[in-house]
């Protein structure tokens, strides 16, 4: 059977914000595993793209458990600063994902390349890379972004990340100062998520 609808699933992530968002997404059916219970360690991300670096890891956790596992690879593209920080964003936080240390490196970055950029409206997006990979080598990956702005200052203490200084097109708030439920409905990960939604 091919559509067979997956009943238990390991999220492939040792980021407690990215396991939260996963796990509200997946349908209340879904038994889900994280990386904790089997006190696993992050794979080595040497992908040259969101889709590879999802892979790896997704290929990773999965066989050391032989479960199917979903995991991510997502971050944020600025146009200003050459579409950084990118498949860096989370290292940009250093070694122990200090997003406050990657939200400065941003505003050091954008006015390293523009003095005035906190005046102008400087394009962005996020992207999320999604793959499933079952333990016979079966494998389907997905892609979604949420296209926006930065804001020059953060704002907002829900989410995670670089919530706080991204505004989507049509909002006026940042995904740091929406409700999560709202979020979760126009977010790069929903948006590629809603690809694969026919496997749970």
């Amino acid at each position: 059977m091919l559509n067979k609808k997956i009943k238990e699933i390991l999220i492939g992530t040792n980021n407690v914000g990215k396991l939260k968002e996963i796990s509200d997404l997946l349908p209340n059916s879904v038994k889900i595993f994280s990386t904790k219970d089997f006190k696993l360690k992050s794979p080595k991300e040497n992908g040259k793209s969101f889709r590879q670096n999802s892979e790896i890891k997704a290929k990773h956790f999965s066989k050391k458990t032989k479960k199917i596992c979903l995991a991510d690879d997502s971050g944020l593209e600025i146009d200003l600063i050459n579409g950084q920080p990118g498949i860096f964003s989370a290292r940009w936080g250093g070694k122990n994902n200090n997003f406050n240390k990657a939200i400065s490196r941003v505003f050091r970055e954008l006015y390293r390349k523009d003095k005035k950029w906190m005046e102008k409206k400087i394009r962005a997006r996020f992207i999320c890379a999604l793959t499933i990979y079952w333990p016979s080598g079966k494998i389907i990956n997905s892609e979604g972004k949420v296209e926006g702005f930065i804001s020059n200052k953060k704002k907002g203490k829900n989410g995670f990340g670089y919530d706080p200084i991204f505004i989507p097109l049509k909002s006026r708030l940042t995904f740091g100062q929406m409700n999560p439920k709202k979020k979760y409905k126009v977010d790069h990960r929903f948006n590629a998520y809603k690809k694969i939604k026919k496997f749970f």
